[in-house]
C-alpha cells in the first residue's frame, strides 16, 4: 500500500472525527483522543482507513460485543466502491465466463481490513439501519465454503437475513462491509 501525504492524512482524520462526533450512539464510551492515538501509532491503520473511506464505506468507530473498538463500514448501503465482486479468489478463478473484476476476500486483504462475520453484522444492525437495498458478503465458515457456497446478509422488512449463494456469484447490489481493529 501507498503512504498518505500529510494533507490527505489531515483530511481523512477530519472526516472520521466529524463522523465520530455526529454518531456518538455507535460508541457511547469511546473518546476521540484515544482513537486518534491508536491511529497515529500505526500508519498501516491510517492507510486501511483511507481505503475504507475512498471506497464509500463511511467508516466509524463501533464497540464490538467483546469490547474491542473497531472502525466499521457504516454507509447506509454496501460500500459502492466494493460491489460486483465474487466471494474469494478460488471462486473468481473457477468462474470461466463473465468474471467480475475481483473478489471480496482479496480486496479486503489488500485494503488491510476484515470482512464482517454474522455476529458483527448483526451487531452493526443494532446501531443503525443498513443494507435495505443492497447486500453484503460476510466471512463464511470453511465447511460452507468447501462446498462452493458463501454467505451474505441484508436487512429487509426490518429483519436481518443471512443467505447463501455460490461463491462465484456477483451482483451490482452486493458488496462487502469491513472492519479495522484499533
Amino acid at each position: 500500500m501507498a503512504t498518505l501525504s500529510t494533507e490527505d492524512k489531515n483530511e481523512l482524520l477530519a472526516i472520521v472525527e466529524s463522523r465520530f462526533h455526529t454518531h456518538m450512539e455507535r460508541h457511547l464510551d469511546a473518546v476521540w483522543s484515544d482513537v486518534l492515538t491508536k491511529l497515529e501509532t500505526d500508519s498501516n491503520k491510517l492507510i486501511a482507513l483511507s481505503e475504507m473511506e475512498k471506497t464509500g464505506g463511511e467508516p466509524d468507530v463501533i464497540r464490538l460485543p467483546n469490547g474491542d473498538l473497531v472502525f466499521c463500514d457504516c454507509s447506509a448501503e454496501s460500500p459502492s466502491g466494493r460491489r460486483s465482486l465474487c466471494y474469494d479468489e478460488p471462486a473468481l478463478t473457477a468462474r470461466k465466463k463473465n468474471k467480475p473484476s475481483g473478489s471480496a476476500v482479496t480486496l479486503a486483504e489488500v485494503m488491510g481490513i476484515a470482512l464482517l462475520n454474522e455476529v458483527t453484522y448483526r451487531h452493526l444492525q443494532t446501531l443503525g439501519t443498513f443494507d435495505v437495498k443492497t447486500s453484503s458478503w460476510i466471512s463464511t465458515p470453511g465447511a460452507i465454503r468447501q462446498k462452493g457456497g458463501a454467505l451474505f446478509c441484508d436487512r429487509r422488512y426490518d429483519h436481518i437475513f443471512v443467505y447463501h449463494n455460490g461463491a462465484d456469484s456477483y451482483y451490482a447490489a452486493r458488496g462487502f462491509r469491513g472492519m479495522l481493529i484499533l
